[in-house]
């Protein structure tokens, strides 16, 4: 099937899935899962060294996700929409910070500990919340969270419209414009990519395989387990060390905990933020509010409406790629 065509069914399809979606709500993203357990990892910030052992796993073990954009991108409309681009041979390389080719990466923080100046390095990425905003709030369904506890975005059904960035409280997701299906349906007007973000190599856990990041970590910084588990064992160490807990309940609960020999609020004021360097300041559980929880049940059919289509999109590029095929 031509480009062109399939570009028209896509957007003459729209009705009928309206139509065979419109008694189908999708269950909140975060809703517990009887008799399954989430996965959450301890990060003992003090055995980190910023080796970046984990970053260069993170990037083996996820390079064939990351995006390859279409040149030239089309212009976007209105013309303040601008487009997010780290494709570049240098730009994709960028590792002190979050990007679309980098989900993982390592913060330093200079604080005081015991009386004497060390310098901590923690590494950063998505928290994995337990009731993410990201996947409760993404409009178009693209983003979720698995009975693993893991919360990752489908690129193949992801339109860029940032989202899940504005209603994630570190900002995590990060965009690359000219890539998705944002392309096939207005090209102009739908998006502007495809957002990006750690999904804990869930294809290696649902495998029983460690994520890449824990696998290769030469000083066993981050444990995992079930989450009451890792609780437990935060808690543990914390009481041990003398030190404080970030994730148990920020955001009313995150699958990523962090222990630090120092207050966070220490750790804050000495780490560089802003784009692609999250914080860790206290954070309260935005789905706790009535109104996010409401705007979730509105969006529901649009979510689903938007999820069949992607359906449709994702079986109509499956068949062109194979039929191009010479085998």
């Amino acid at each position: 099937m031509t480009s062109m065509s399939r570009r028209s069914f896509l957007k003459g399809g729209l009705a009928a899935a309206c139509a065979a979606c419109a008694s189908q709500l999708p269950k909140p993203a975060g809703a517990a899962v009887a008799g399954g357990q989430e996965l959450a990892t301890l990060i003992d910030i003090r055995r980190c060294i910023g080796c970046e052992a984990c970053v260069e796993a993170c990037r083996d073990a996820n390079s064939e996700k990351y995006p390859e954009p279409e040149h030239p991108f089309p212009e976007m409309f209105p013309a303040r929409v601008k487009a997010s681009d780290w494709s570049g041979d240098e730009t994709r390389e960028v590792r002190d910070r979050l990007t679309p080719y980098n989900w993982l990466f390592i913060q330093d923080a200079t604080v005081m500990v015991n009386g004497e100046e060390t310098t901590l390095t923690i590494p950063r990425r998505c928290m994995h919340c337990q009731n993410p905003p990201c996947a409760n709030l993404c409009p178009w369904g693209a983003a979720r969270k698995l009975k693993n506890g893991i919360a990752l975005i489908d690129a193949d059904l992801c339109l860029g419209g940032k989202k899940c960035q504005v209603v994630c409280p570190w900002c995590i997701p990060q965009r690359q414009t000219g890539v998705g299906l944002y392309l096939d349906l207005l090209p102009r007007f739908a998006g502007n990519g495809v957002m990006y973000k750690c999904d804990r190599c869930h294809q290696l856990v649902e495998k029983g395989e460690l994520p890449a990041c824990i696998e290769a970590c030469p000083e066993g910084v981050q444990t995992i387990g079930p989450r009451e588990e890792i609780v437990r064992e935060a808690h543990r160490l914390a009481e041990r060390i003398g030190g404080y807990i970030y994730g148990e309940t920020e955001n009313g609960g995150t699958n990523t905990l962090y222990v630090s020999p120092v207050p966070f609020e220490e750790i804050e004021r000495a780490i560089e933020t802003g784009p692609g360097r999250p914080h860790l300041q206290p954070v309260e559980d935005r789905m706790a509010k009535a109104e996010n929880l409401t705007t979730a049940m509105l969006i529901a059919p649009v979510a689903g409406v938007a999820a069949a289509v992607g359906r449709i999109a994702k079986g109509l590029k499956s068949g062109q790629d194979t039929a191009g095929d010479p085998r």
